[in-house]
């Protein structure tokens, strides 16, 4: 009996042996995801005897596989025994983290961090710190680039001859012979900084700093220009001039666009680490630079962080520095030859007039606005529409409303169906800020123009816009300007076009209210219920099961049963089918 309990508890391992030696791969894959549930039914002990130096010796699998125990050996920690057994997780991810793949490294890496924190001091530097030493000094590059994320997780933790022993092996690290490792050592290098003491971040980080920032390696020196960020945000204010600012002014001036690009993506969150005085001296020239760059990526992604930048200025110098430094090189970015710097440009512009003030705006940056709605480019036009409201906060929308018009209607009919959705999610935006008469004289037609558009889309979108004007200006409006116009459309040739007003009645019942959709509506949907096309019976069946509970129980008995008890007996399936459904849950049946 002993002997069948004992085989009985082999089963799950053996099961997982034979499933884990499976040809078939997705067979695999599903076995490491059921590991805990293994290990759960071995018990700790098994686990951690006969699970784990199984897994450790079977590394050798498609990478999908080798992912999923990386991610799996995670959250392991209770399943081995606990905080005090979890270096036994140690080794199955030790070999992960030196595999080619990058994913699995990456994960293998994460994992072995989450599990750091469930070590004790003691356990930490007998079992962790020496994987971290194994991996850095290891003859493959894959084992070095784990290690760089490793070694800041237990540095707080040590005592302070394994910290010097740490820092020596981040040090070599920094300079290794293969530029992936440098690459992951300038990648970690903000972090590692945080979480040293402040005389090592001077003695020891900035040197590492400066000799990546002037890496042969472009993908290396882009790299400390994040670990800049960290770096400065942990340093006193006096030392950041000498230790700092002449290797970030030396990247700003990078011969690769691409480290240029970096410092340009960043400049906000350096210009946060700084502060107003350096700011003024060194950033602002710098910025300037980046708005005139010769590469196109690089102005983009400066003209980006306009906005954020002139927010950010001290408030003292502020108007002075925008109007001498920042707007001359933004008149010429309205120009630029490339529309995704001018179309970076348009997103962010508007949101210069709340710093400016209402006279600079109307002496500055109207006229550039206006420049910019007459763009050639779509998208340029469409950013500069799609934030007017802070415009109107400053000086109103009327100085915009004459130049406003033309860009809008050609958006509203540009060859692209993308441009002209975008244009109608923001007309209950233009609605509300030009107001009801300007609406009605100018844009009305075009609304109504929507609901016939040759793209199902655009006249969907068209609907859900008529809903939300509606809200805005009121039943009365609708009764008077929009609904004769959608009924009209019920008369129509094209039965998509007749269809299209049934889905404007669903939007606008719950709107109108009871007295318009019984009395001007409900008609014209009961007339329909006799139209040639099966189509256009079935959504008048849909349509009265929407309206329904807007009407009064009189209508619904009287008019509203009599057609779908009908429609009910169609001869198409489709119709029968809503038909009935509508009676069922109208309670009409």
């Amino acid at each position: 009996m002993a002997g069948a309990d004992g085989d009985d508890s082999l089963y799950p391992i053996a099961v997982l042996i034979d499933e884990l030696r499976n040809e078939d791969v997705q067979l695999r894959l599903n076995s490491i995801k059921k590991l805990s549930t293994i290990a759960l039914a071995l018990g700790v002990e098994r686990t951690r005897t006969e699970l784990l130096p199984f897994l450790t010796d079977t590394i050798y699998d498609e990478d999908e596989v080798l992912l999923a125990l990386a991610e799996q050996l995670g959250n392991f920690t209770m399943l081995v025994g606990g905080p005090e057994y979890v270096h036994c997780l140690l080794p199955p991810l030790e070999s992960l983290a030196t595999v080619e793949e990058t994913v699995v490294r990456d994960k293998a890496v994460e994992s072995l961090r989450k599990i750091s924190q469930e070590h004790s001091p003691v356990d930490l530097e007998v079992h962790f710190e020496p994987l971290v030493k194994r991996l850095a000094s290891g003859d493959w590059f894959t084992s070095r680039t784990s290690a760089c994320g490793l070694f800041s997780v237990c540095y707080p933790r040590v005592s302070s001859t394994v910290k010097a022993e740490i820092r020596q092996h981040f040090r070599t690290l920094c300079s290794d012979d293969t530029p992936m490792v440098r690459r992951a050592a300038a990648s970690k290098l903000g972090e590692f900084a945080k979480v040293l003491e402040l005389d090592y971040v001077k003695s020891d980080i900035i040197s590492l700093f400066t000799a990546l920032a002037s890496d042969e390696q472009d993908s290396v020196r882009l790299l400390a220009v994040e670990a800049c960020v960290s770096i400065a945000t942990l340093l006193p204010q006096e030392d950041l001039e000498t230790l700092v600012m002449p290797t970030l002014r030396q990247a700003a001036e990078d011969k690769s666009w691409r480290v240029r690009y970096m410092v340009a993506d960043k400049f906000s969150e350096l210009q946060k680490a700084v502060g107003p005085e350096i700011t003024k001296n060194d950033l602002v020239p710098a910025f300037q630079n980046l708005l005139k760059d010769c590469e196109a990526e690089v102005r983009a992604a400066a003209a980006n962080k306009v906005k954020e930048f002139c927010e950010n200025l001290p408030e003292d110098s502020r108007e002075t520095i925008i109007m001498t430094h920042i707007l001359p090189c933004v008149k010429e970015l309205v120009s630029d030859t490339n529309q995704h710097v001018k179309s970076a440009l348009a997103s962010v512009i508007m949101g210069l007039s709340t710093i400016l003030g209402k006279d600079n705006t109307v002496e500055h940056l109207l006229p550039l606005f206006l420049a910019q709605l007459k763009d050639e480019c779509p998208e340029v036009r469409l950013n500069i529409i799609s934030n007017l409201d802070c415009v109107n906060e400053v000086i109103g929308i009327r100085q915009l409303s004459q130049s406003l018009l033309p860009a809008i209607v050609e958006l509203a009919e540009d060859a692209k169906w993308r441009v002209r959705l975008a244009i109608i999610e923001y007309m209950p935006l233009l609605a509300g800020q030009l107001g009801v008469e300007f609406f009605d004289e100018k844009l009305n037609t075009l609304c109504m123009a929507w609901l016939i558009d040759h793209v199902y889309a655009i006249r969907e979108a068209a609907t859900c816009n008529l809903m939300k004007l509606v809200e805005k200006f009121g039943a009365e409006w609708a009764q008077n300007t929009i609904v004769p116009k959608v009924l009209g459309m019920a008369n129509d040739p094209n039965y998509l076009h007749r269809m299209t007003t049934l889905f404007c009645i669903n939007s606008l019942s719950e709107a109108c209210g009871q007295e318009i959709t019984t009395k001007q509506m409900l008609p014209v949907v009961l007339k329909m219920s006799n139209d040639q096309v099966a189509n256009v019976r079935f959504n008048v069946a849909k349509s009265l099961q929407k309206i329904g509970p807007v009407l009064d129980s009189n209508a619904l008995q009287s008019e509203v049963k009599p057609v779908l008890e009908k429609l009910s007996t169609d001869t198409d399936m489709d119709v029968k089918y809503f038909a009935q459904e509508a009676l069922s849950v109208l309670a009409l049946a």
